[in-house]
């Protein structure tokens, strides 16, 4: 049987440090997590370096890793240790010319549970992923694990109503968001508040449509590896919500922490029960959301 409640965390960390100090602090902080009782824990989007995405340097292929290599041979022992399921979100060398950016899904043995690569790719200033990642060709996933149905969506996928959908109605029960999102120093004054607002919203947003848990984990931090460069300053504000959006657990902008919340699946159907949504979706007459544009 199925477990009708379990624990879900995110972690939010500073992540501007190099992939052997990365990967420690990582464990440290999930042995942390699992300690306090969570069950499922999630990573931030690409754990293992700062936010290289910054500039366009080719140099910065040399952080990939090859599948099934230091990454997951890591939290596979510890994912294994702790009997906890681990979101790893990596930088991913598929082939030489191919990149993604990629999450494991390893469960509470140690296996691979499943394996999600980002499928929209932003190209904004100092947020410049088309230059590394090829676009996501798995698909959008429910991955079964001895916990839960976990689904993994990355970072600007948290845009499309479309991703959290598709995942949501192949079972998946929590949609799980590392993320790397922040302010441009500059703008922080005069959009920063609404920039956070529309980010925090979309996926309440798109818990709400799909009468599932949410969980996002961000960076914290100003990474400002280039010279003569303003950065970025992640901001933080990681959560956990609910299947009607309502916050379980919200964390700060500038703190690393562990956010702990339950998943309740019986308050999930309950929910969708009377907030029928699934049912009186009209997909005879949806044809069109494949297109690019309705002319």
């Amino acid at each position: 049987m199925p477990n009708k409640k379990y624990k879900i965390a995110v972690v939010q960390l500073n992540l501007n440090d190099n992939a052997e100090n990365n990967l420690k602090k990582c464990i440290n902080w999930v042995r942390d997590a699992a300690s306090q009782g969570a069950e499922v824990i999630s990573l931030p989007e690409l754990y293992s370096s700062h936010y290289f995405c910054q500039s366009e340097d080719v140099e910065n292929f040399n952080l990939a890793e090859p599948l099934y290599s230091t990454s997951f041979i890591a939290f596979s022992e510890l994912a294994k240790e702790l009997g906890v399921v681990i979101i790893v979100p990596f930088f991913e060398k598929r082939m030489a010319g191919i990149y993604h950016n990629s999450a494991y899904i390893i469960d509470t043995d140690g296996t691979e549970a499943g394996l999600y690569r980002k499928m929209h790719i932003p190209d904004d200033p100092a947020f410049y992923e088309k230059f590394y990642f090829t676009p996501g060709d798995l698909g959008f996933k429910n991955n079964p694990t001895k916990k839960g149905n976990i689904g993994t969506l990355i970072c600007w996928d948290q845009w499309y109503p479309e991703a959290a959908r598709l995942t949501a109605l192949k079972g998946a029960e929590v949609l799980f968001y590392p993320t790397a999102i922040g302010w441009h120093p500059q703008e922080k004054e005069h959009y920063g508040e609404n920039q956070y607002g529309a980010w925090m919203n979309v996926m309440k947003g798109h818990a709400v449509a799909n009468g599932v848990f949410v969980a996002a984990a961000n960076r914290i931090g100003l990474e400002q590896y280039l010279p003569d460069t303003p950065g970025i300053e992640f901001w933080g504000a990681s959560f956990i919500c609910g299947p009607q959006g309502e916050i379980l657990a919200q964390a700060s902008h500038d703190k690393e922490e562990i956010l702990i919340a339950e998943v309740d699946l019986d308050l999930q159907e309950n929910v969708r029960q009377n907030w029928p949504f699934f049912r009186d979706r009209r997909i005879d007459a949806f044809g069109d959301i494949t297109k690019r544009a309705i002319d």
